[in-house]
């Protein structure tokens, strides 16, 4: 079992840019389990104490008891990129006695993007199960968890689609994302993004390079995106009503850090 100081400190060097092999020779572990840190597959449980007991489904949450800055960085991890997931796939409903269901739906073609959904559920909230359920019918994979706790994880719950209605970051989601911004593209690009090659062709020669595009109907999401790619100096455009199209080489070589191309 690795301390979580550790833990941590492999995450802080992934958000900085490094890559998973210098990060295992700075810190002295192998290669597979940074990479299984940084991909949110970690299994590292701590003994509970009374006050993390308190934030984490004992009759509170990092939004109830207002600590999120005390929570471990290891959770704020994880909620950041969940946050992305959720803006983009997923929904929270109301179940009797005051509990809610987050429910994420993922691509059945993803299985490693569907595995990372529910390790990030699981370390934001220990205290409750989180599930997949394959649909009877379409390639989908549901991610679902239930609390009394998910509406206040993720305020912009509320009646109607996403893009009918106002979607804003709390100051206390602002200061996690300002933290995790990797993190939270990784969750956006996973939900409503792809990494693709784009060709272009000449008469004597085709280009061909990769760029990431980010879709969403939200204009609120989008400017969450753009945020985030502002802080991690990813530069971006609008391609079109929906679409941000991030392309410039140096641009794309940052985003591989943090996202890479979908499995």
């Amino acid at each position: 079992m690795k301390p979580q100081r550790q833990v941590e400190r492999a995450l802080q060097l992934s958000d900085s840019g490094l890559n998973n092999c210098e990060i295992a020779r700075r810190i002295g572990v192998n290669r597979r389990t940074v990479s299984d840190w940084v991909r949110g597959r970690t299994r590292i449980r701590r003994p509970i104490s009374s006050r993390r007991r308190a934030v984490f489904g004992q009759g509170s949450c990092i939004r109830c008891s207002d600590a999120a800055p005390t929570v471990p960085g290891l959770t704020l991890h994880a909620y950041a990129y969940l946050l992305g997931i959720y803006l983009g796939d997923g929904m929270i409903s109301a179940h009797p006695r005051g509990v809610y269901r987050l429910r994420i739906f993922l691509d059945r073609a993803y299985p490693l993007i569907v595995w990372e959904c529910e390790a990030a559920m699981s370390i934001v909230m220990p205290a409750n199960k989180a599930s997949i359920y394959p649909h009877p019918k379409d390639r989908v994979e549901e991610v679902n968890s239930f609390s009394k706790h998910w509406p206040h994880l993720f305020p912009q719950h509320g009646a109607g689609p996403k893009h009918t209605r106002k979607i804003a970051l709390e100051p206390w989601q602002r200061r996690i994302v300002d933290r995790y911004p990797g993190r939270l593209l990784r969750g956006l690009i996973h939900s409503d993004g792809c990494r693709v090659m784009n060709k272009i062709r000449h008469p004597k020669k085709t280009y061909e390079y990769p760029r990431y595009l980010f879709t969403n109907r939200s204009l609120d999401i989008q400017r969450i995106f753009c945020d985030a790619c502002d802080r991690l100096d990813i530069a971006w455009r609008q391609d079109g009503p929906w679409n941000i199209s991030v392309a410039r080489r140096e641009a794309v070589a940052i985003m591989d850090r943090h996202v890479g191309p979908k499995r």
